[in-house]
Order: structure tokens, then C-alpha cells, then sequence
């Protein structure tokens, strides 16, 4: 039995390092504090984007990261990457893209506020919406 599990599986592949390591949630947030910087976020904006709290967001800011990032972080991340990487496909120039988010939409989702306006309203479904809102612009997925 042992030979046909060595067979079958001759070496398990190597352990991938998880999402949930203080070294990933320090990579992921400093990429989220470089996309704030090029949006001009303040940091009540940026607190209200990932979510968390005061102290745990200064914390953060200072690279002060003791555990993974819990799912509801990791989800909001994930939709500001996605927002981010967006704008730079949709507005190739650096500088329009990351004014966009700031500038009166007319589009029905924004009801003439802008997209930063609607991803601060505090759930994980307003930046969903506004990511999902960009992906359709490029012809990806809505």
C-alpha cells in the first residue's frame, strides 16, 4: 500500500505560504497604502476602506502587523486592487486614472457623486459595485 501512495503521489508539493501570515498582510497592506497615497486618500478614508478600526489601522499604517488579515479585509483589499488595476487598463495615464475616483460620475451607479463616494459607504458590497461597474467598461465581467 505504501509503494502505490509513493507512486501516486511520489514528493507533496511544498507548503505555499498562506494568505494569513503577518508577511502577507504586510504586503498586501502596503500595497493598499501606496494606492491610497497616488488616490490622495486621508486616513479616516483609508480606515473606512479596509474597515477596521482606529487603533488597528495606525497600527497597520506603522507596519505594525502581528496576524493574517481576516476574510472581510482580505475582500476589501481585493476589491481595491481591482478598482486600481482597473482605472489603469481603462485611463492609461497614471494621473487620470487615480483622479478619476474623485471626479462627479453621471453614470446611474454614482447618482452624480463620485466613485470614492460611493466605495465609502462603508460596505464591502460599495466597492464590489464600483469594481464590477469598471470591469463591465473594459468588456470584462459584470
Amino acid at each position: 500500500m505504501a509503494a502505490l501512495a509513493s507512486e501516486l503521489h511520489p514528493q507533496a508539493p511544498a507548503a505555499q505560504p498562506g494568505l494569513q501570515t503577518p508577511a502577507a498582510a504586510g504586503a498586501a497592506l502596503r500595497t493598499f497604502f501606496r494606492i491610497a497615497q497616488a488616490w490622495g486618500l486621508s486616513n479616516e478614508e483609508q480606515q473606512r476602506l479596509l474597515g477596521c478600526g482606529r487603533t488597528t489601522f495606525y497600527d497597520w499604517k506603522a507596519g505594525r502587523i502581528k496576524s493574517g488579515l481576516d476574510a472581510a479585509t482580505l475582500e476589501r483589499l481585493s476589491h481595491v486592487f481591482g478598482i486600481y488595476a482597473g482605472l489603469q487598463i481603462l485611463l492609461p495615464i497614471p494621473e487620470r486614472a487615480d483622479a478619476w475616483i474623485k471626479k462627479a460620475n453621471s453614470a446611474p451607479l454614482f447618482g452624480g457623486a463620485s466613485a470614492l463616494a460611493r466605495m465609502l459607504g462603508g460596505q464591502v458590497s460599495d466597492l464590489f459595485v464600483v469594481r464590477q461597474y469598471l470591469d463591465a467598461q473594459r468588456g470584462g465581467w459584470a
